[in-house]
């Protein structure tokens, strides 16, 4: 007979054994790491923003109704945890939501949650 792997054996449903491997060697210390990102209003806006259209910090400042600096530091924390990417013309750097899972899947989310649809591109 298996060794039973929890203290209330409830249903035979579902791999309990699988599940608890996935637990073991999964690392969803990433996906804690992008969700800590969106855990300020602000940046959810800016993230939300950037999914529909490339902007520049000071028109982004704008926008928000932020100081440059601060916007600066979202973007920067944006960045950091792949939900953004940039591009520098000139002097000016354009921001604009990663093309990646990630990015897609959390516009979606904000969207959904939100009641918000997307604005005519």
């Amino acid at each position: 007979m298996p060794e039973k792997l929890l203290p209330h054996h409830h249903t035979d449903e579902y791999d309990i054994e699988s599940l608890k491997e996935t637990l073991e060697k999964t690392d969803f210390q990433a996906v804690a790491d992008v969700f800590r990102q969106l855990g300020d209003c602000s940046r959810v806006q800016i993230f939300w923003l950037l999914c529909h259209c490339e902007e520049c910090v000071t028109n982004i400042s704008v926008l928000m109704g932020m100081t440059s600096p601060a916007v600066s530091h979202h973007l920067k924390l944006l960045k950091a945890s792949g939900l953004i990417t940039s591009r520098r013309e000139g002097k000016e750097v354009y921001y604009k939501a990663a093309d990646n899972i990630q990015s897609q899947s959390l516009h979606l989310i904000i969207e959904k949650i939100m009641e918000i649809t997307c604005p005519e591109e």
